[in-house]
């Protein structure tokens, strides 16, 4: 045999061995008891296990046989606990979140809709939102007058009395979704002579609208009344003026009795003057024969 071929086959074994050394190392740091003190007659007492392992023997021979790892499906946290704790198994409207570990339990979720009714999520309850609050019954309800919440599936906490800041005042009071509003007495001064603004244009409004239907009805009267005078007007006009005949009554004044006869006279006259003219019309149309 070649010395080089033996020099490889030992170098082979030699890494081997170091490697099993090393597995050998790891498995003893990674299982049995992690933290020991030596007693009397070389005995070992462990002080802590590895995670996910359990208290065997409080004391022994060999540190690493004092603990031994928890059976499947369990789980543990104490680092000397003696025993190991069954995993939480999620059920109803639990869904599962993390499986569970030999140092971790369970972690259980709740379906969408529904929230963790407790910090271990040991069952689902109704999500309520800001301005609610879960009920012992598992449902949820508005705040009551003088509380708030402003968080998801909280407890509603009161509104605060006083505001953070000295020098600020309370300008409004809160609601089922916020607390208080504070601010400055110049905030508080603006915010009340804001209040009477809001009223004002309703009043003027009224009073501008009040007027103008006022003043319409009176126009409206006047125009009414003049047509109404300007057609009696265009009547009286335009109706027919009928002569009136007078009437002297005979009297024996020597006066009247003259002014009489004189106007007889001349009525004979111009009936007298009428027949001449006619005479004459009538002689010089005539045809000689």
């Amino acid at each position: 045999m070649r010395a080089d071929s033996i020099g490889s086959i030992l170098w082979a074994i030699g890494v081997s061995l170091l490697i099993q050394g090393c597995v050998c190392i790891t498995l003893q740091t990674d299982s049995g008891c992690k933290k020991w003190t030596r007693g009397e007659e070389n005995m070992f007492c462990c002080d802590a296990c590895h995670p996910g392992h359990r208290l065997f023997e409080a004391c022994g021979p060999s540190a690493k046989k004092l603990c031994i790892p928890c059976e499947e499906g369990k789980f543990i946290l104490n680092p000397i606990g003696r025993q190991c704790l069954r995993c939480s198994q999620c059920v109803g409207a639990q869904v599962i979140v993390k499986v569970c570990t030999a140092t971790t339990d369970t972690q259980c979720g709740c379906k969408e809709g529904l929230t963790c009714g407790d910090a271990k999520c040991s069952f689902c309850v109704q999500k309520c939102n800001q301005g609610q609050e879960p009920t012992r019954n598992r449902s949820c309800r508005p705040c009551p007058e003088g509380t708030f919440n402003d968080q998801v599936n909280q407890k509603c906490k009161p509104w605060s009395q006083r505001c953070p800041n000295p020098h600020h005042q309370i300008v409004a009071k809160g609601d089922a979704f916020t607390d208080i509003k504070c601010g400055n007495s110049s905030f508080d001064i603006v915010r009340k002579s804001k209040k009477p603004e809001q009223e004002w244009p309703f009043s003027v409004v009224a009073i501008v609208v009040l007027s103008v239907f006022v003043i319409i009805s009176i126009i409206l009267f006047i125009t009414i009344l003049a047509k109404k005078n300007s057609y009696k007007k265009k009547k009286d006009i335009t109706k027919p003026i009928t002569p009136t005949t007078i009437v002297t009554t005979p009297s024996d004044d020597p006066r009247t009795l003259i002014a009489v006869e004189c106007s007889f006279h001349e009525a004979q006259q111009e009936q007298g003057s009428s027949s001449e003219s006619l005479d004459s019309g009538d002689s010089s149309g005539q045809l000689i024969p």
